[in-house]
């Protein structure tokens, strides 16, 4: 049996093709970045005082870590401010495997696939309780909201077992990606959060009532009324994306809202950008959109063709932003490229090691290399606490840990 390849495979040693393609673009100069539908966001904080303009913005799924790696780019994290959507700070151990995380940056070394992160943001796509399951059909309905489970579904160690570890009442909480034309999550991190003392909502907006001062998203009917005029978006209406903030306790049915928010924050121009997403709007294979960010692939190279582009699926997509329209160069479908669950990348000094169980702890994962592994320039004798390594592979049967495919003592 041949070994397993992995995405972004032996970089910078032998480049990935969509290395190469993005080399031979050439290096992307400095913009100015603007934000866009987030609520007042300010300029990431430069080492030493001021500001840091970003050149960069990457928005996806944390697929692992050794600096923090979204769409094959490895970030260097260290001096970077981490927070959610709604600007509270964050340790950067707040940060785990499946978060959905955007990332204002430096220029991307395309050789080495490498870059400074300057602003890391988490995104949650809701918070709230579990008002019904359904393991056939592989969802779950969490504050009224559709949450679809994917063999990817990297679930909180509290949780192993997946859906079926979770219960009706219990509070949880989901990233991932927002479908709002298919009206669900594709959930990529669930985690669970027994002391929530708030909850929160993305999506989009129906049945608004300006009289009553409610709405609905999906099956989440939200009451706005004791909010001042003043914190109401400006032009409020059906079919708007908006991030809503919640007490923990309807009342009269309805869920009070604390805070209404724009849906996602994209930037309005900036000169290289990265989205690993959903096509969540299609009208054709050069003009679509993903993550709801519309994009514009008239000029775009399409190294896996265009078949299989279409609703719902996932791609990668990097390019140019103008005008809040991304300007695409390239267009990669991932479900083609990397068929089946997703593979994981930790590097870093391994702990709690149980030859028995054949565990080790890595940034705060637990790999299981009890499987068939490859080794490289070592063997499974090499492995102790203390030793540095890096290891792929997708997430085990439990959910919640990974399973080790691949582990290289030199990297």
């Amino acid at each position: 049996m041949s070994a397993p390849r992995f995405p972004h495979d032996d970089v910078p040693a032998a480049l990935s093709r969509r290395t190469l393609l993005a080399a031979a673009l050439g290096s992307a100069a400095s913009g100015l970045l603007a934000a866009c539908g987030g609520g007042g966001d300010d300029p990431a904080p430069a080492a030493g005082g001021g500001t840091a303009t970003a050149s960069s913005y990457t928005d996806g799924v944390i697929s692992g870590f050794g600096s923090v790696i979204v769409g094959g780019v490895r970030y260097d994290d260290s001096a970077a401010s981490i927070s959610t959507e709604d600007g509270v700070a964050l340790a950067a151990s707040a940060l785990k495997l499946g978060m959905t995380v955007e990332i204002d940056g430096g220029r991307i070394d395309r050789l080495a696939a490498t870059a400074l992160a300057l602003r890391i943001r988490l995104n949650t796509e809701v918070k709230g309780p579990v008002e019904a399951i359904d393991t056939t059909a592989g969802t779950a309905t969490v504050l009224g909201q559709t949450v679809l489970v994917t063999p990817s579904t990297l679930f909180d160690e509290t949780l192993a077992g997946g859906l079926a570890a979770m219960a009706v009442g219990d509070v949880v909480e989901v990233y991932g990606i927002l479908d709002p034309e298919g009206a669900r999550i594709v959930a990529t991190r669930i985690e669970a959060e027994d002391s929530a003392t708030e909850y929160k909502l993305r999506g989009r907006i129906a049945n608004l009532d300006t009289a009553a001062k409610t709405f609905a998203i999906n099956g989440a009917v939200i009451s706005y009324a004791s909010l001042p005029a003043a914190q109401v978006p400006a032009g409020l209406a059906n079919a708007q994306l908006l991030r809503v903030r919640l007490q923990t306790t309807p009342v009269a049915g309805a869920w009070v809202a604390t805070a209404l928010r724009g849906g996602r924050r994209f930037p309005d121009a900036i000169t290289e950008a990265k989205l690993e997403g959903l096509i969540t709007a299609f009208a054709s294979s050069t003009s679509f959109s993903v993550n709801g960010l519309p994009v514009n692939a008239t000029g775009a190279s399409f190294p896996d063709g265009t078949t299989g582009l279409q609703l719902g699926a996932r791609v990668e997509v990097e390019g140019t932003i103008t005008d809040g329209v991304m300007q695409a160069r390239t267009v990669e479908i991932e479900d083609r490229r990397f068929p089946g669950p997703r593979q994981w990348d930790l590097r870093g000094e391994i702990g709690n090691l149980d030859t028995t169980a054949k565990t080790f702890a890595l940034r705060g994962v637990t790999v299981w290399y009890g499987g068939t592994v490859e080794y490289r320039d070592g063997s499974e004798a090499t492995l102790a606490n203390g030793v540095r390594l890096r290891v792929r592979g997708p997430l085990a049967a439990d959910r919640t840990r990974l399973e080790a495919q691949r582990i290289d003592f030199r990297f």
